[in-house]
């Protein structure tokens, strides 16, 4: 079976490939085709924007947190029914966590997806011809098919990168002018996602402007190619469990396959720590990372809400708690103002986000020989505290260092500013590496 299926890559971050994806998806979308995003590697803010442009939720493609097989299973179950894939690649094609380890490169190379460059062509002309040999032949494992050029002052500009393209034997498939109008307000965690800032205008602004200079019939063309047909492991047995996951405006950064997970062990509800006051009865509560540095003062005036996922807790309920979720269960939260607002008080610890700084990168935890990956990117941090709360487990990023990112147990809660990806094998896994081997 042939599908259309393209991986936009690009020399570095900040050549506009996910400005270019946004709109290719809503283009796509607009045109009436049934268009499936993806997403290399770890993000789930892009994933977020994804969803919106396509209509589609969106699907992370990762080697580090996954197996190539699963990576290989997701691609072929999520891709199956739609008209065309699309792939937004993460910072430049080739870039991993080791070399290639985890780059857009090797998700090219292991689902056989053509390749399509966006390059930032500010300040350069002819000069990109080499830029685009270098990526055409640098790793045989790859086809790049064609590029698209970003930040084009005018048709007399981009004459010349087309003519860099012909000389080296990639396809120019057009370019984005320069335009203060289709560029994303960016926040500390990355692209907005403020009400204030109307993304569905803007992703048909964007969709416009590609529908008028970019080839895009002629790029679904040449990214037509043979979609693979692995076996997708459909026949699951269902669990007998029942897992509240905590999704609002202020916790909503989970992984599509990780809640996918979670239906497969039973029934999943969802709830909101911002708007609820009381906790539906269930075996797992999941509160994933968010913005709750954003509602502060909501989320500290839900009394109803705290006490109830306070008794919860110190009932024996399990909770898994990431990030943002990991520091609303803690004594209180200070915002860059440094004002502390009162939170759940599981934990006896304060998260601040002063000073703002970036901590971010893979990360293996293992625990008596057992172990499971996910990610960590964050700005706030968790002050020490006087009383001793448990840690367990030793936490190692992606080269097998040794990194001071604590995971907090506390009864029967696990908390971490790690978001984990059972996607692959099941939350059950990591309930029982943590809850029963570390008895």
């Amino acid at each position: 079976m042939c599908k259309s299926q393209v991986l936009i890559g690009a020399a570095t971050s900040g050549s506009g490939k996910t400005t270019f994806t946004l709109g290719l998806l809503r283009l796509l979308r607009n045109r009436g085709m049934k268009v499936q995003p993806f997403k290399c590697g770890p993000d789930y803010i892009d994933t977020k924007h994804h969803a919106m442009a396509a209509g589609e939720e969106a699907v992370n493609l990762d080697t580090f947190m996954a197996s190539s097989e699963h990576v290989r299973q997701l691609y072929a179950r999520y891709g199956a029914t739609c008209d065309v894939c699309v792939t937004e690649g993460v910072m430049g094609l080739f870039d991993g966590y080791d070399k290639m380890k985890g780059s857009s490169a090797e998700i090219a190379g292991l689902l056989g997806i053509p390749v399509v460059l966006v390059l930032n062509a500010k300040s350069t002309a002819y000069s990109v011809a080499p830029v685009l040999y270098g990526f055409k032949h640098f790793y045989p494992g790859i086809r790049v098919v064609g590029a698209i050029f970003n930040f084009v002052a005018s048709e007399s500009h981009y004459a010349y990168l087309r003519g860099a393209c012909e000389d080296v034997g990639i396809e120019a498939l057009g370019y984005i002018p320069k335009d203060d109008g289709i560029v994303i307000p960016s926040r500390h965690l990355g692209l907005s996602i403020d009400e204030s800032f109307c993304f569905d205008e803007f992703a048909d602004r964007v969709a416009e402007v590609i529908a008028k200079t970019v080839n895009v019939e002629r790029l679904l063309e040449i990214c037509t190619t043979d979609f693979p047909e692995w076996n997708v492991n459909e026949d699951v047995e269902r669990g007998k469990m029942k897992i509240a996951v905590a999704r609002d405006e202020a916790f909503n950064f989970m992984y599509r396959e990780n809640i996918e997970a979670l239906e497969r062990e039973g029934e999943v509800v969802f709830f909101s720590p911002l708007h609820d006051t009381v906790l539906p009865e269930v075996d797992l509560i999941y509160l994933p990372g968010g913005y709750p540095e954003l509602f502060l003062a909501e989320l500290s005036g839900n009394e109803g809400m705290k006490r109830a996922l306070r008794a919860y807790c110190e009932a024996g309920g399990k909770v898994l708690a990431e990030c943002g979720g990991m520091m609303y269960l803690c004594e209180s939260i200070a915002g860059t103002d440094g004002v502390a607002y009162p939170m759940v008080g599981v934990l006896s610890r304060e998260a601040t986000m002063e000073p703002m700084k970036l901590k971010l990168g893979y990360r293996e935890v293992v625990l008596n020989g057992k172990a499971i990956r996910g990610h960590e990117f964050h700005y706030s941090r968790v002050k020490p505290g006087t009383e001793e709360v448990a840690c367990v487990g030793e936490v190692y990023n992606a080269k097998g260092g040794r990194v001071d990112t604590p995971v907090y147990r506390y009864k029967n809660v696990i908390a971490s500013y790690v978001h984990f990806y059972w996607g692959e094998r099941g939350i059950n896994r990591l309930l029982n590496m943590v809850l029963r081997d570390s008895e």
